[in-house]
């Protein structure tokens, strides 16, 4: 037994290596932690530099009523050359289900980067802008109007780009707004909403419309009713748009720009989500709104800067979730939780061919029933005032539900083997040594949780207040908390916590290493958590990059769901780990992940049901 709380908190430290010195090792989460301010600060300059171009591109968080009093937000991108006295062209980019505004910067920047005003705007019910979502024609029309009415824009002469159910909103505003646009890109989407339906595709609406699509697209059979992307030029839904009978030539303009009637399909080598991450899509947008609106610069297209923006999201991103560390580290030598901080209990886990029997049990759960459960969640808790969230209801339903079987199979293994080996609760960190729950340190443990998380959250706030940027790669996000997302939160925050303390106690007690140092237990656990998504996404894609479709072809938005689980796995089990590896016990790690985990997502994904106004 340690002989003081500090020496009790060393005895655990992450990088404790042969040969160091215990001052130096003291050192190592102050050294985290200035990495990880050089991280957040780092990427949010590069980001900005990037987005405003140099200090070339004003770059503005704006909110405006939209229809029935929706609030709106977005970011508006403002050339230094638009003025109310020299007004210049206008774009709109709307995102696709369960993204927001920043997934289309690549095409925001280069249209700003070239003259234009653009709004990337929030869908409804998504990022800041109100809830319901899908109402308003997605958001769709409020946007145009709102760029239409600016000073700064030329009146209808306007560009509109969305992505997925983007494009619907931007088909729907074609629809309200006919006078207020000049032409329009689907990427990855069609003219047949389902808001709005019908709505023709025809060789006269929408004006000016290019087909951006990708190759292998996971959602060719919704969009173009075809079951791989490679035979869209096939689609008779497409060739109605194009006003043609016969497979429709990439690349080639059909109709007249001054008419309004040009076509044109362009097909991508990637993904329906790809299309947010590619310079070939981006540059084919860029050159479409070159060729339809007035006034955009003739910088090639081929000349992009937007990947800054993603590599330095991506920094502050990494910077954001590496601060929970060093922070926890430091609030642990704390008086008031270096009560937390303890050895590591007496290790009692399955071993030989049982713990490899473990750790298949718990791959196969996670993924065998990611599916099911999901859509089994949605069917019995569509959105309501408590789960308002059909996404993140259904998540909660899988993991939950795989909670549940792991902790009868857990229960099976400890009676039935491992309670006659002489193990207890000890063993699994959850009690103490005298085998009974201390609850004044899991108290204390779900204060030590919201103290850490305050970390990363103020460093979200000064991304956005500092750079009017975030946390974010891709399609995955770590987004600040705004006041309509926190009573969402506290609906969902407790059945996820439930499920990572049940987590915790298979990684930490069934699967527990006896000889492993922190960073190769980190790795292992890591390794465990993700490796069944990744088979998982094998599974799914190499059929689709084979020429066919995804393996489970009827599930593909929870496909796209299921790739951000690899990265959120990477979190769930390096702070999992680590924190029990600091405490000794489930509590502080599973209270950190479940709230962490459940914000990440609450934020990051659409609400289907106005649970308040603002």
């Amino acid at each position: 037994m340690s002989t003081s709380k500090e020496a009790q908190v060393e005895s655990v430290s992450p990088i404790q290596e042969p040969g160091r010195s215990s001052a130096a090792r003291s050192r190592t989460p102050y050294i985290l932690l200035l990495v990880a301010f050089v991280l957040i600060l780092g990427g949010g300059i590069i980001a900005n530099i990037t987005q405003t171009v140099g200090g070339q591109v004003a770059v503005r968080q704006v909110n405006f009523a939209g229809t029935n009093g929706v609030m709106m937000s977005g970011l508006l991108y403002i050339p230094n050359t638009a003025t109310s006295a020299t007004p210049a062209c206008g774009v709109v980019t709307i995102h696709g289900y369960i993204n927001s505004y920043d997934t289309m910067d690549g095409y925001s920047i280069e249209m700003a980067r070239r003259g234009c005003v653009v709004l990337a705007v929030n869908q409804t019910g998504h990022g800041a802008s109100d809830p319901p979502a899908f109402v308003n024609g997605y958001g769709g029309p409020d946007a145009l109007a709102y760029l239409n009415s600016l000073d700064i824009v030329r009146k209808g002469d306007i560009g509109l780009i969305g992505h997925s159910m983007g494009g619907w909103a931007s088909v729907i505003a074609a629809f309200a707004h006919p006078g207020a646009y000049r032409s329009l890109i689907l990427l990855s989407s069609s003219t047949s909403t389902p808001v709005l339906e019908p709505i023709p595709g025809t060789p006269q609406f929408p004006k000016n419309v290019a087909v951006v699509e990708a190759k292998y697209s996971e959602f060719s059979g919704l969009m173009w009713v075809e079951p791989t992307g490679s035979q869209f030029p096939n689609s008779s839904r497409m060739q109605a748009l194009f006003g043609v009978s016969q497979p429709i030539q990439v690349g080639h303009v059909y109709g007249s720009i001054a008419n309004g009637t040009a076509r044109l399909l362009d097909l991508v080598p990637t993904t329906h989500p790809g299309l947010t991450l590619s310079s070939e899509a981006v540059g084919d947008a860029v050159s479409w709104m070159q060729q339809t609106l007035t006034g955009v610069s003739p910088l090639p297209a081929s000349d992009q800067i937007w990947i800054w923006d993603e590599i330095g999201t991506l920094l502050a991103l990494l910077g954001v979730i590496l601060l929970i560390f060093p922070v926890g580290a430091l609030l642990l030598r704390t008086r008031f939780f270096s009560e937390l901080a303890g050895e590591l209990p007496e290790p009692k886990p399955a071993t030989g061919i049982g713990w490899w029997i473990g750790v298949v049990i718990l791959i196969a759960v996670a993924v065998l029933t990611f599916f099911p459960f999901q859509v089994f969640g949605n069917n019995l808790l569509p959105a309501s005032a408590l789960f308002p969230q059909t996404i993140t209801t259904g998540i909660m339903v899988w993991a939950v539900g795989g909670g549940l079987i792991g902790l009868v199979l857990f229960l099976v293994w400890h009676f039935g083997i491992n309670r006659r080996q002489g193990a207890r609760l000890n063993n699994y960190g959850i009690t103490g040594e005298k085998n009974t729950l201390e609850w004044r340190k899991i108290g204390k443990a779900l204060l030590f949780a919201i103290a850490v998380l305050v970390a990363p959250y103020i460093a979200l706030e000064f991304l956005n207040w500092a750079f009017n940027t975030d946390a974010r790669f891709y399609v995955f996000n770590v987004k600040a908390i705004t006041p309509y997302h926190f009573p969402i939160i506290l609906a969902y925050v407790i059945p996820f916590t439930l499920y990572f303390l049940m987590l915790g106690v298979i990684l930490h007690g069934e699967l527990r290493s006896t000889r492993l140092s922190i960073g190769w237990e980190v790795a292992r656990n890591v390794l465990i958590m993700v490796i069944g998504f990744v088979a998982l996404l094998l599974y799914e894609y190499i059929p689709l990059f084979s020429g066919g479709t995804l393996g489970t072809a009827d599930q593909p938005l929870l496909t796209i769901v299921a790739y951000q689980f690899v990265p959120v796995y990477i979190i769930i089990a390096a702070i999992s780990t680590y924190f029990f590896r600091k405490t000794g016990r489930i509590y502080a790690g599973a209270f950190i992940t479940g709230i962490f985990i459940t914000a990440l997502i609450v934020t990051s994904t659409a609400t289907q049901y106005a649970v308040i106004g603002r």
